[in-house]
């Protein structure tokens, strides 16, 4: 496995002070960045994918997770019930309320093709959510188990020990290889990609 983190040059990246990628990650072409990112180890970012919502917030991508082409995932949207959705010229005051918030995935999350992912999420460890799926703001997910839809609902249990089987395989490789284990206490710095400034 390529241990230095592959990145497309046909990224759109607003805040590479605090863009973080991890050891064996690939981050393909026409992908869109506005938002603080961290991207843990052996992580798959596939074409196409948009992570918005401003230099304020956050996403976090767990070890061996994947997010497949097109999904965009929203750290802040407009509220399309109550306000205007457009853009307004700086200093222009409108009295709106956004819906805003984090969006983490955990180790082991993933998400599948052209789902769009609304603020304020958690994605816990082991789940996943399937193809053209839409998850609302701050909907409650269980760890280890498969979603889909639009309305999103759960499908059913993800296979837990046969996911941490294959990621302790992974483990063991990255280990060999000297890489620290990313997003815990064992982080080394070196083991971890920065977007040179």
């Amino acid at each position: 496995m390529q241990s230095t983190p592959i990145i497309s040059p046909n990224v759109r990246i607003r805040c590479p002070e605090q863009f973080v990628v991890g050891v064996g990650s690939i981050v393909d072409d026409f992908c869109y960045f506005s938002t603080q990112i961290e991207i843990g180890r052996g992580c798959h970012v596939a074409s196409g994918c948009s992570i918005a919502g401003g230099r304020e917030r956050r996403f976090t991508l767990g070890d061996f997770s994947s997010l497949s082409s097109g999904v965009k995932v929203w750290c802040a949207s407009n509220d399309f019930v109550r306000d205007l959705v457009c853009i307004v010229p700086e200093g222009i005051e409108l009295g709106d309320e956004p819906i805003t918030g984090d969006v983490t995935f955990g180790r082991y999350t993933g998400a599948g093709a052209n789902s769009v992912i609304m603020p304020d999420n958690q994605i816990p460890e082991g789940t996943v959510i399937g193809a053209l799926s839409f998850v609302p703001p701050r909907f409650r997910f269980d760890p280890w188990t498969v979603y889909a839809g639009a309305p999103l609902r759960r499908i059913g249990p993800r296979n837990r020990d046969r996911v941490l089987t294959q990621a302790a395989r992974l483990f063991k490789h990255f280990d060999a290889e000297g890489c620290s284990h990313h997003g815990d206490t064992e982080t080394q710095r070196d083991a971890i990609w920065s977007l040179p400034m």
